[in-house]
């Protein structure tokens, strides 16, 4: 029997997606700002409210802070422009002109961010209304600003956005484990003879995880802004700080497969008619990509699960793989070399698919992962000194006088 699909089932299944959260709050608190702004406002139809509360929700609590100042901003800005402009010109053509270009410039000095356009847009409005009709529309126009701003601060502030630390953890995962398949591929790549062509699909494969890296990333962004100011969390930098020096980790190992993809593909391209490496040396490689696409799995769920059970279990699996790695390594490493001195063709590319293979494990060690993070977390302790130094001084008071 076919499986029914339904667009409204759909959305329901998805309903803590991002993309979904999102605009069921903000249609919420549109709504809201409409209602309050109809009590308050003179205006017939107050819609500046319900879009600055449009804009002003958004997926984190921090962004919502962050956008609605420099929404209110850009608004009231504008609004002492029109003013300014209206006591002197009236609306002519060279004045909409004049208008426009000075609320641009001004709403770059007064850092309105993605909201300069809006400058403009609100002097254009007020300064579009008649003499009479300017100062009660521009303060119409300031109040209804405030009345969505609010809303939209006041609904982040009772409801607050979930925590997407889940979103960026299962797209970290996701990167490890096509990172995983790819070397599994490679394993099975090296025996027997390649095609040419087969080896440059594999390195066709390992250039596309530059495009899943820059996805991470983004999931990775909002759920460190997530965390940012969030009442729910406690240990939020903590969090941070462990997600983004694993991504980071992943990203280097990442670039090193690709070239690793790259030295196979040299050598496909070189030994068209017989295979890559003898027997027992493919057999070899095989067993050491093997070691390592799990050491790469193992490594993704160490990161992503930090703070539970499985953190412990996930780190040992880490070691052990990583162990493993490396004794094959050592066996690949002496099997290489005999080969060369029988066979010196392509030495130079067997030394270099050594060493990238070194700097992958290198980049999954247990230990310099531990020092990423003490050194990020130094970092970002010293630079939270340094924009904040009055709140540092009050925390060692309060030190003291404990």
């Amino acid at each position: 029997m076919p499986e029914v699909t339904d667009p409204l089932l759909d959305l329901v299944r998805r309903h803590r997606e991002p993309v979904v959260v999102q605009t069921v709050r903000s249609t919420v608190a549109a709504v809201i700002s409409y209602v309050v702004a109809l009590m308050l406002s003179s205006e017939p139809a107050p819609l500046t409210a319900p879009l600055t509360a449009l804009l002003v929700v958004q997926v984190t609590l921090f962004a919502t802070l962050t956008t609605s100042m420099r929404r209110v901003n850009s608004v009231v800005v504008g609004v002492v422009i029109a003013i300014g402009f209206s006591s002197l010109v009236g609306l002519t053509w060279w004045s909409l002109g004049l208008i426009i270009l000075a609320s641009l410039v001004i709403g770059r000095f007064v850092r309105a961010g993605e909201f300069v356009p809006e400058v403009a847009i609100s002097a254009m409005l007020v300064l579009g209304v008649t003499t009479t009709r300017v100062a009660a529309t521009a303060w119409d126009r300031v109040l209804e600003t405030l009345i969505g701003a609010a809303v939209g601060l006041l609904f982040n502030v009772l409801f607050v956005p979930p925590v997407w630390v889940q979103p960026a953890s299962e797209a970290i995962e996701g990167l490890a484990r096509r990172m995983r398949d790819l070397l599994l591929a490679l394993g099975d790549e090296v025996r027997g003879h390649t095609p040419v062509a087969e080896a440059a699909a594999r390195l066709h494969e390992a250039r596309q995880l530059d495009h899943d890296i820059v996805q991470v990333d983004a999931a990775l962004r909002q759920a460190e802004e997530s965390l940012k100011l969030n009442p729910r969390v406690r240990e939020g930098l903590l969090y941070r700080v462990v997600l983004r020096t694993g991504l980071d980790a992943l990203e280097i190992s990442a670039v090193v497969l690709r070239t690793v993809c790259r030295t196979l593909t040299d050598l496909a391209k070189a030994r068209t008619e017989e295979p890559l490496f003898p027997a027992e040396t493919a057999t070899a490689l095989r067993e050491l990509f093997t070691h390592m696409a799990r050491a790469v799995e193992s490594f993704a769920v160490l990161i992503t699960t930090q703070v539970t059970t499985n953190a412990d279990e996930a780190e040992d699996q880490l070691v052990k793989e990583l162990a493993a790695s490396r004794a094959s390594r050592e066996i690949v490493a002496h099997l290489l070399l005999d080969g060369v001195q029988e066979h010196p063709r392509q030495w130079q590319l067997h030394g270099a698919l050594l060493a990238e293979i070194d700097r992958i494990l290198d980049e999954l060690e247990v230990e310099k992962r531990s020092e990423r993070l003490v050194e990020e977390l130094d970092r970002q302790s010293r630079e939270q000194r340094e924009k904040y130094p009055l709140v540092d001084k009050l925390r060692g008071r309060l030190r003291i006088g404990r």
